[in-house]
Parts: structure tokens; sequence; C-alpha cells
């Protein structure tokens, strides 16, 4: 290491310029302040008001490594093992995606669809889900929902069900393969939401390295001969297991809102709705059966 000390302001300026060579450098500080706060519960207040912090050894050895892997394009989340989503804390590991926040306007939008209904207890299952964090963000914030959640991943159930602990939330987690279900789900849901994978193959060039070659493919990618192929199977299961008047929530491929709205409604589902996230993409997608 070429660390000129061990003051944190140093070793902030010198790991900021090694990040500089692959991260704007907005970023590469975002990054690294981040990784103070995390490790040694140093605030960009903290490093204002004593200029003379150190690290120890050991402690510069830590910084090191983890600014080591960010250089290898791995994401933060998985090095700090950790993300925040929709105003809670998730854990992240390479078993699951990382958390985005167009994931959480899917959330929001739902939560604020509940918002005017009565007291009675909505139940709802997500497909996909991954770190969890979907369902027991609705579970959070959706007061009296019973919620359950599927994902083909072993490991990406460990990682959610420790989420739940966490967030103190109960959700009922059940491991299969949506597009060949083992068991019998014989619950009917008031909302059926998935973030299923939808990137297409083609789409693969868009992509930067910390999500290509780190985040779990099954989870992202779908072959570009049948890029609905989630989505068809999921409506198909939602004729028959929503309530009347239930509603699916779907993020979707930006560039395929079209194809999308006309699936809904050819499968027969009605208030077919397109949402814009915040960048004024078409990344959701809302429908209702017709009971």
């Amino acid at each position: 290491m070429k660390v000129p000390s061990n003051l944190v302001k140093d070793i902030r300026n010198y790991y900021c310029e090694q990040l500089c060579s692959i991260y704007d450098k907005d970023e590469a500080n975002a990054m690294i302040l981040i990784l103070f706060e995390h490790y040694f519960n140093i605030s960009r207040v903290k490093m204002a008001l004593e200029p003379g912090l150190r690290l120890s050894e050991s402690e510069m050895l830590t910084f090191h490594f983890a600014v080591k892997d960010l250089l290898k394009n791995k994401p933060l989340q998985y090095i700090i093992g950790e993300t925040e989503f929709c105003d809670l804390k998730f854990k992240v590991n390479e078993s699951t995606l990382i958390p985005r926040p167009e994931t959480s306007e899917l959330v929001t939008k739902i939560v604020n669809g509940q918002q005017t209904t009565d007291n009675r207890q909505i139940s709802i299952l997500d497909i996909g889900t991954g770190s969890g964090c979907i369902a027991i963000s609705l579970a959070k914030h959706i007061a009296g929902s019973k919620v359950y959640a599927i994902d083909i991943s072993e490991k990406a159930l460990e990682v959610a069900k420790g989420n739940t602990i966490s967030n103190n939330v109960d959700v009922t987690f059940i491991h299969d393969d949506i597009l060949s279900l083992r068991n019998n789900i014989d619950t009917k849901f008031d909302i059926i939401v998935s973030n299923p994978p939808y990137v297409r193959e083609l789409e693969k060039a868009e992509m930067r390295d910390n999500v290509l070659n780190w985040e779990p493919h099954t989870a992202l990618f779908v072959s570009d001969n049948d890029p609905l192929i989630f989505y068809r199977t999921i409506l198909e299961f939602a004729k028959t297991h929503l309530n009347e008047n239930g509603e699916v929530w779907f993020e979707i491929n930006e560039y395929l809102g079209k194809e999308m709205t006309e699936l809904c409604k050819a499968m027969g589902f009605s208030d077919v709705e397109i949402h814009k996230d915040f960048r004024g993409k078409e990344r959701v997608i809302s429908a209702r059966s017709q009971g």
C-alpha cells in the first residue's frame, strides 16, 4: 500500500483517486464515505470535526481490501453485505439481486393504493423474492397484510428469511419455480407482485460490469425468443389465484411496455396501467382481475 499516512483524510483522498480510474469522482467519493461509515462508524461530519483521526494498521487493511474489490467492479452492497430499501436495511449477497430505486417505487405504489382500503387483511404473493425486499417492505408498510414469497433459489431464501428477522416481520416463504410449480398453492391473494427476470440477452451490452459480472444471471436475464415468459406464466397463475378484483403488479423491461399491456389485456385483465419511474421510463405495470 502506498497511502501517505494513516490519517483518515489521507486515506480518503488516496483511495478516492484510485477509484476514479473506473468511477466518476462523485460516485467514488460516495463509496469511500460509505465504507468509513460502515466499517469504522466514521461519518463525513466526524471527519470534518476530527481532522487528526487515524486508522489502525488492521483497519487500513480492511479498507484496502474493500477498495480492491471495488476496483474489480464488485458492487459496494456485496462488499459491505447490506443495502437500504424502502427505509429498511437488507442483507444481500451474490445469491440475490441488489434492490433498485425503481423497485422501491413499485412497492410505494402498492402501499399507497392500500391506504384507502378498509381494515381487512390483505393477502400478498411476491414471486421471485430474492432478498425478500418487496415482500418484507409490503409486510412492514401494509398493516394487517399476510405476505407469501416464492423463489427458485434456496440460497436467496436463506437471505430473505434472515431479513424478515432483522426487520421484524412475518413472511411465509415457498421454495419453488413459478415456471414449473411443484407445490400446490391453494391460497388466493389480493395482490400478486413480481420483479421477474426481464433483461433480454441482446441487452447485455448495455449493462455495467458491476452488474454483469457479479449479480445472479438467473434473476436478470431471459431469452430473446421469449422475453415475456415469466409474465405470461404469472398472469396464468393469477387467473386462478387472485381474489375478485385482485391486482397484479410487475416491474417490467422499459422497452416492452406496449407488449406487456397487450399481454395483460389478451389474458383477460382489466384496468391495465403503465407507471413511469423517476427517470420517466415505463418500468411498472398494474392490472386487475375480472373476478
